[in-house]
């Protein structure tokens, strides 16, 4: 399962969970910000995360106007343990975007 997630969002939440206001350049900027999201937030406990192998995390920026004026998205890929229901996949994922949506 992806999801997409402006890099805005991303720096806004790691600005609200940690105090420090990241830049996010790349992949790998994006990916090490999630994972002090993901391991701060209450969205997951314990056993969810434990359900999670893995996010992928690719980049690519989105033209509003012309080619000047873009925004950095980020695409989530998330991999789940094979016995998680597609019920629980939404649920991590719904909540994670929540969470997001709300910073």
């Amino acid at each position: 399962m992806k999801i997409k997630v402006e890099s805005e969002k991303i720096v806004k939440a790691v600005k609200k969970l940690e105090g420090v206001e990241m830049v996010l350049e790349n992949a790998e900027d994006a990916k090490e910000a999630l994972n002090l999201v993901l391991r701060k937030t209450d969205l997951l406990n314990l056993g969810d995360l434990g359900k999670l192998k893995e996010v992928k995390v690719s980049s690519s920026r989105e033209y509003k106007t012309s080619a000047v004026d873009y925004t950095m998205v980020f695409l989530l890929e998330f991999f789940f343990e094979p016995e998680v229901t597609s019920e629980q996949k939404v649920a991590l994922i719904r909540a994670l975007q929540d969470f997001f949506n709300k910073v």
